[in-house]
């Protein structure tokens, strides 16, 4: 497990360290360069002597003589020669950042380059081969570059759960190497259905993105956390019909056993299809009791546009997720948030989504060729590969939200101790500006980020939780200005909040978005949209 790639230790002189100088890298980059830099040195470097003249830095001179008077110099300059680089007439140094130009107009002197810090690339097993790779999400969000870095950030060891429509857990991208499932456990919250197989294709789906391998597809397909674990929460009938009751008790079951299977994550791309309060919805109320235990909710913000966003898409404490659209191309750059997408402020004034994520013609697991999917949409079926067909394609903030809760997997994979707020502040921090002013995950920012506040610190909390205060003992609490990090939730409980005598609404499914492939998606006018809130 790693916190950060594992850098290999350069000497680089006393004062400046390893992560300081790719932190001041960052910087440099994306400004150069403000001046005129002599033209035997590399203006990156010029340009952090500027900055930092105090500064002892390490370098790499090249000689254009063969005699020892460069060296000299440095030692003229308070400087040290640290290692002899003959195979190309060169030398390590370091010396102070102020005397670099004065060295690099010097005689003899070729070339004068930063001793950069050297990121480890040579991957330990198991490897993901991405020369095949044909999904764009996956590299636009740069789930990528964590892949097969050292320590392999691919969600080994966490668990998500889907509660969704169930899963086909014998799909081929969805086993060990050994043929065993990683869809470690199995459940069904609806008594119409017959087993927790996906026979309409959604959750199937959902758990491809989270965490499809690309067995079936030689790596064409996989999605953002490869070996991550999945837990299997069949809220549905056969059909996928289902009431807020049957997600409720699917989220109670995560709450009883979260432990056991260590589900740090949720993916939900549904919402409940009635419009509430999230201080008096029992969903809201359900999802802030997995929260405030140490699992990270994420939700799809539908498929209505700019219309109101249904719980639990309008819960402050979630992480919402809105679609994008990539154009087919691995930068965002040119994505943009779809027209589709859920967005605007909920009727408790709350802006969402929180970010959006890739959501438009994504290719990912089919259940089966007789799921309800395969059979409505035959022509979304994604052939040429050996045996039936295994993918699917799909748009919507459905296949959104599953983007988010994968990149969880590797967050928490790398920082295991984060709170779901910590977690949460991350990912909008980290976030990618697009067109339009929404924000776009990027996964490799968010766990290369050094970042632990709390995004939700003085949010009020759903009514249902507040009124548990007597089992609880938080009457001397004030709700409105609360610090959630210094808070204990151990005593919250699922028993101790009172879901007697609630009217549960249907389950809406329509996240997924039925309309045209080559979609002519409306780009949100910046006068509306900001960090992915309205205006």
């Amino acid at each position: 497990m790693i916190t950060k790639q594992k850098i290999m230790t350069l000497k680089l002189g006393t004062g400046l360290s390893v992560l300081a100088l790719l932190a001041l890298l960052t910087i440099i980059v994306s400004a150069l360069p403000s001046f005129n830099a002599p033209a035997r040195v590399q203006p990156m470097l010029m340009q952090m002597a500027a900055e930092h003249p105090n500064t002892m830095i390490g370098i790499i001179v090249q000689k254009s003589v063969q005699d020892k008077s460069v060296e000299e110099l440095v030692a003229k300059l308070n400087g040290a020669v640290t290692e002899d680089l003959s195979i190309i007439n060169a030398f390590a140094a370091t010396l102070p950042a102020n005397t670099v130009k004065e060295l690099a107009a010097a005689n003899g002197v070729k070339w004068v380059s930063l001793d950069a810090p050297i990121v480890q690339t040579a991957c330990t097993l198991p490897c993901i081969d991405t020369s095949n790779l044909k999904s764009i999400y996956p590299q636009t969000i740069k789930a990528t570059k964590l892949w097969n870095a050292n320590g392999n950030l691919q969600g080994q060891g966490i668990a998500v759960a889907v509660v969704d429509s169930g899963i086909n857990a014998n799909h081929p991208d969805l086993l060990n190497a050994d043929g065993t499932s990683r869809v470690i456990a199995s459940v069904k919250m609806n008594s119409a259905a017959t087993t927790t197989d996906d026979y309409m294709g959604h959750g199937t789906f959902v758990a491809g993105i989270i965490g499809g391998n690309g067995k079936a597809s030689n790596g064409a397909y996989i999605g953002l956390a490869p070996q991550v674990n999945l837990v299997n929460v069949k809220i549905s009938d056969d059909q996928g019909n289902a009431t807020a009751t049957n997600l409720i008790k699917g989220l109670q079951w995560i709450y009883n056993n979260r432990k056991q299977y260590n589900i740090r994550a949720v993916s939900l791309s549904l919402n409940v299809t009635v419009d509430e309060s999230y201080k008096t919805s029992p969903v809201d109320a359900a999802v802030e009791v997995l929260w405030f235990n140490q699992v990270v909710v994420v939700v799809a913000s539908g498929n209505q546009g700019h219309k109101a966003l249904y719980p639990p898409a309008n819960d402050p404490f979630v992480i919402t997720v809105g679609a994008s659209a990539d154009n087919g191309t691995i930068t965002s750059l040119d994505d943009y948030q779809t027209n589709y997408s859920g967005w605007g402020k909920t009727i408790d004034g709350i802006s969402k989504p929180d970010l959006v994520a890739p959501g438009n013609n994504i290719i990912s697991l089919l259940s089966n060729s007789q799921s309800a999917f395969a059979i409505a949409h035959p022509d979304h079926l994604v052939t040429g590969f050996s045996g039936s067909n295994q993918y699917f394609r799909l748009s919507g903030t459905s296949m959104a939200a599953p983007m988010v809760a994968g990149a969880t997997a590797l967050v928490l994979q790398s920082s295991p101790t984060l709170t779901p707020d910590q977690v949460k502040f991350r990912m909008v921090k980290t976030a990618n500006f697009i067109t339009g002013g929404s924000i776009e995950l990027d996964a490799f920012n968010a766990v290369m980020s050094n970042q632990t506040k709390s995004l939700n610190t003085g949010t009020a909390i759903n009514n249902m939780l507040k009124a548990s205060n007597q089992n609880l003992g938080w009457t001397s609490l004030n709700w409105d200005s609360l610090n959630w990090d210094s808070l204990n939730w151990d005593s919250l409980n699922w028993d101790s909040l009172n879901w007697d005598s609630l009217n549960w609404n249907s389950l809406n499914w329509d996240s997924v978005y039925w309309g045209e492939d080559n979609l002519s998606l409306t780009r949100p006018s910046p006068n509306t949209t900001s960090l992915g809130k309205s205006k």
